[in-house]
């Protein structure tokens, strides 16, 4: 349908615009930032005076929790929440039961997804069969069926020359590998992140060296096979560190972290709420301010919410024995402007690192609001305010950010072209 968008801030990173103009689609594309073209008759229009146009956000990690768990969400409910917080693409990691390591699974995903039409979704497909560190997948097979990546999320590999044969077939191919980078045996049984508060609160700690013990050895083994690899959910600044250090000695690697990595700490643990019982945990304040530098300079190229939905009885037990992970697609955006309320981002740059910066990573066609491309955008109002929690889509509740008042209210998320969120104040 043609549609018009009048009178936004357009912000696009990748072109540099950043300017009140006129926004025109048709057929799923933007056929034009500013001049109307000839002959071009909306059918649909949007007065968008005041509000802020931006690609659509891509997210690098949204546990869809289907198939398997949908006690904890399914991909109509998990994409609707991730549409209400401005993300029109997203990858999801193979976590599924069973697990994403078959075509099946992942024409499964694509299909339901697009069913729901609420988000483009780029499934991540299972490094090994069912996670087990030992035999490959069908990568290649996987790559054939919408596999954008693969990775083994925190399950370990059987050894060291698995993994690397590994690394090698995929670079045959040409093809991403994700890490998670932390070290099983240094971090078995740890909550929380090593420290005075783990300490103070009894709690088991997970050393820094968990995470850069296990990037030491993943970055060699990158060098030496020339695999295209992204690091993901980094939550030391030592960690970020090493990751500019590769990066100035011309490996091609890139890395993201999670946005509430960049806004808490440890200390949050204090009362023992299991809202920020998380793996990796959280760490210091120092580990925050290093990720805040990386993700400053571009080290860290991507924030991603790496929203993990959970049913209420997941978090009811005790600290230790409750199930780790945050749910927050639905308020990416208004929770990653709080970077720009305290000053550690201007406003281009923190939706760089939410749009083209993330879609970098795999190549993705999206985060960008060029001539042309897909009409995936996001509008909204920087002077509004969004109270999380006030309205909810995804099933999981389990936010320790419920309540708060954040800078910012998504009023629309077009997918295509076409309305996938629409504010109900809007």
């Amino acid at each position: 349908m043609p549609t018009e968008i009048l009178g936004a801030r357009v912000i696009d990173p990748t072109s540099g615009i950043d300017k009140v103009a006129d926004l025109y689609l048709d057929a799923g594309k933007i056929v034009a930032v500013g001049a109307k073209p000839a002959g071009f008759e909306a059918r649909h229009s949007i007065q968008a005076q005041g509000l802020i146009a931006a690609p659509g956000l891509v997210d690098l990690s949204v546990a869809l929790r289907e198939p398997g768990y949908t006690r904890k969400g399914s991909i109509s409910t998990e994409t609707l929440a991730a549409a209400a917080g401005g993300v029109t693409s997203l990858c999801c990691p193979p976590l599924t039961r069973p697990i994403l390591d078959t075509a099946a699974i992942a024409e499964l995903i694509l299909d339901r997804a697009q069913e729901a039409g609420h988000a483009k979704v780029f499934p991540i497909g299972a490094l090994t069969k069912g996670l087990a560190g030992d035999q490959l997948s069908e990568l290649v097979t996987l790559r054939d069926n919408g596999c954008i990546g693969f990775g083994n999320g925190l399950a370990p590999m059987a050894n060291n020359r698995v993994l690397q044969r590994a690394l090698e077939y995929a670079a045959t191919f040409d093809l991403t590998v994700v890490f998670h980078s932390q070290d099983p045996d240094l971090a078995n049984g740890g909550l929380a992140h090593e420290g005075a508060t783990a300490s103070f609160l009894g709690l088991a700690g997970i050393p820094e060296t968990a995470e850069t013990v296990a990037l030491a050895r993943n970055l060699l083994l990158v060098e030496q096979t020339g695999v295209r690899a992204h690091f993901t959910q980094i939550t030391s600044a030592r960690g970020a560190q090493m990751i500019a250090d590769a990066q100035a000695r011309g490996l091609s690697v890139s890395a993201d972290v999670a946005l509430y990595q960049l806004l808490l700490t440890d200390d949050a643990l204090t009362g023992f709420s299991s809202l920020y019982h998380v793996q990796p945990p959280l760490r210091s304040r120092q580990d925050r301010e290093g990720l805040r530098e990386a993700v400053k300079s571009g080290v860290i190229q991507a924030i991603a919410s790496h929203h993990q939905p959970h049913e209420a009885d997941a978090k009811l037990a005790p600290f230790a024995a409750t199930e780790p992970g945050i749910s927050s697609v639905e308020i990416l955006l208004p929770l990653a402007l709080s970077l720009v309320e305290d000053g550690l981002l201007d406003l281009p740059t923190l939706l760089q690192r939410l749009t083209s910066g993330p879609a970098a990573v795999f190549g993705l066609p999206a985060g960008t609001l060029n001539v042309g491309a897909a009409a995936d955008i996001v509008l909204f109002d920087r002077a509004g305010k969004t109270t999380a929690g006030e309205q909810w889509y995804s099933k999981g509740r389990n936010c320790p950010f419920m309540g708060d008042t954040l800078p910012g209210s998504v009023r629309y998320t077009l997918m295509n072209g076409r309305l996938s969120f629409q504010a109900i104040s809007a």
